[in-house]
């Protein structure tokens, strides 16, 4: 690797762009759940996410999301926008699933009555926890309107990923986003993946995505590989 590493998370490398606007972006396979506390090497993951990803975000961009990502370099390194990352996760959920059904005491499985959104800090030290639009604009987090376009937008996303992904035979679970700053607006930045969603074959339920990882349920890529060969069929 050539370029200057600027930082190493969990599941990708942030590079030196080709230009001071810009980043690369480098897909590890390491898998990491619970905050990094279970961890592994996967050979494969890093290209498997990075193709997913990549395709889900030029599908959201042909319909007037706009995105970090540039340019494809290779299976698993892209050209992205330099963003100021806002630190709250915002999370979409259509079927209950993992925390929330730990949480609310509803059976994982079960289609929610309405879409629901919810922010998360960004922060694994902090594990990290919920966090209401008041709590995040008084710390200087975000502002209102900031939030505001960030749920709206990820609400949009949601429409249109549940429209692709019904093609495929897959029911989109729930998901997380992140948002940045650049060029003095919001744009979405970092994945769209298996490691970042939960999707589930719409005849089966059967999990294609990280939870296989998470709860010891067998090949975890098996599922990825199978949601990239559905997206490619599309």
């Amino acid at each position: 690797m050539s370029e200057k590493v600027l930082y190493e998370g969990k599941s990708k490398v942030v590079c030196e762009g080709p230009d001071s606007d810009s980043y690369i972006i480098r897909y590890k396979d390491t898998a990491t759940a619970f905050n990094g506390e279970k961890k592994e090497d996967l050979s494969g993951k890093g290209k498997l996410n990075s193709s997913i990803s990549n395709l889900i975000f030029e599908y959201l961009m042909k319909n007037g999301i706009e995105t970090h990502l540039v340019k494809i370099i290779d299976d698993i390194s892209a050209v992205v926008k330099k963003a100021e990352i806002v630190m709250v996760e915002v999370i979409v959920r259509n079927v209950a699933a993992g925390s929330f059904s730990k949480k609310y005491g509803v059976p994982e499985g079960t289609a929610l009555k309405n879409i629901t959104t919810e922010f998360s800090l960004k922060s694994d030290e902090l594990g990290d926890p919920m966090i209401n639009d008041s709590q995040i604009t008084a710390i200087g987090i975000a502002t209102a309107d900031e939030l505001s376009f960030m749920r709206a937008q990820a609400l949009k996303i949601n429409e249109l990923l549940c429209a692709l992904f019904e093609k495929m035979g897959i029911r989109l679970v729930d998901f997380k986003l992140e948002f940045g700053r650049a060029g003095g607006k919001i744009i979405l930045c970092d994945e769209i993946s298996p490691d970042s969603c939960r999707f589930w074959d719409a005849k089966t339920n059967k999990k294609l995505d990280k939870d296989v990882f998470r709860r010891d349920l067998g090949d975890v890529l098996e599922g990825y590989r199978e949601v990239l060969k559905r997206l490619q069929n599309v």
